[in-house]
């Protein structure tokens, strides 16, 4: 079972489990609609959009919950996740945009330690309460961006608001923001490192970097760093190596920008929509293992 867990911005929005369909650019769990406009949605869609295209006879199974940064959403979510994730026994789960609550996220990543080889990815919020709770090397990966890679590398902050300055600095480039995240114990086992020059790390040393195709737009579009979060997840599902899954991610993501031409008006959704194109010309000389089943 392939699950992300997640917020989204609807304080009316209940708590909800279940699989996602993909009607046209709309995702429906449990007959509920949502717009994959960034976020928790987007990474989802990017998600399913690669299981439908693999015909991998999976599907995302999404926990949801509206929440407008009051925290009674994500209260509820992590509740849910300690209480159901060792009786759903999922393969992987990306914990996304959840309000950082560090006990909370204590008591999920003990009981996500009860399903054996369980796979853990984390972004956004839920990477920073991980880090913060100390619980970073019991994620498989991290998808951070430089700003967030100073977080990682500050060993006292507990959030990114706190950051030392000195590691925002220019002297600290995202190579040593690597090098002291690691000594500190406050980096995943493999992370992917999003901006215009992509890192790839695995356990410390960098793997692979990604430049081109350079599409500078995409940075102004909302969701595309969540996109990636969710193909990338769904390679290592699949048995990609998870380092190999965050390159193929990374190059999803900037070849469908280079297909589509995009401007600064561009959704998320027609990002994902290339995503097919993308896979169909490129993803069995990428990967070599990764072909339709």
């Amino acid at each position: 079972m392939h699950v992300i867990a997640g917020t989204i911005p609807d304080k009316d929005f209940p708590l909800t489990f279940g699989e996602v369909l993909l009607e046209g650019d709309v995702l429906v769990i449990e007959g509920k609609k949502v717009l994959p406009l960034q976020g928790t949605g987007a990474c989802i869609a990017s998600a399913a959009t690669v299981h439908q295209y693999l015909n991998t006879g999976a599907t995302v199974k999404a926990v949801l919950v509206g929440d407008i940064g009051d925290g009674h959403g994500s209260r509820q979510l992590y509740s849910f996740l300690e209480k159901e994730v060792p009786n759903l026994s999922p393969r992987l789960i990306v914990l996304h945009y959840i309000l950082p609550i560090m006990g909370m996220m204590k008591r999920v990543v003990a009981s996500c330690r009860r399903v054996p080889k369980l796979c853990l990815v984390a972004d956004a919020g839920s990477m920073y309460a991980a880090k913060a709770a100390g619980l970073a090397k019991e994620f498989e990966v991290f998808t951070p961006d430089p700003s967030e890679m100073a977080f990682l590398a500050d060993e006292k902050a507990t959030h990114p608001a706190y950051i030392s300055h000195h590691l925002l600095s220019s002297n600290h480039a995202v190579e040593k923001l690597i090098e002291k995240a690691h000594h500190y114990n406050n980096a995943s086992r493999v992370m992917m490192i999003k901006g215009k020059k992509d890192y790839i790390v695995s356990d410390g040393a960098i793997k692979e970097t990604i430049e081109n195709p350079d599409i500078p737009v995409l940075e102004a579009i909302g969701g595309t760093g969540d996109t990636i979060t969710g193909v990338l997840s769904t390679f290592i599902y699949i048995g990609m190596e998870s380092w190999q899954a965050c390159w193929a991610a990374g190059m999803t993501n900037r070849y469908a920008g280079m297909l589509l031409n995009p401007t600064p008006a561009t959704k998320v959704s027609e990002l994902i929509g290339i995503f097919p194109r993308v896979f169909e010309e490129n993803l069995q000389q990428w990967s070599g293992i990764c072909t339709r089943i």
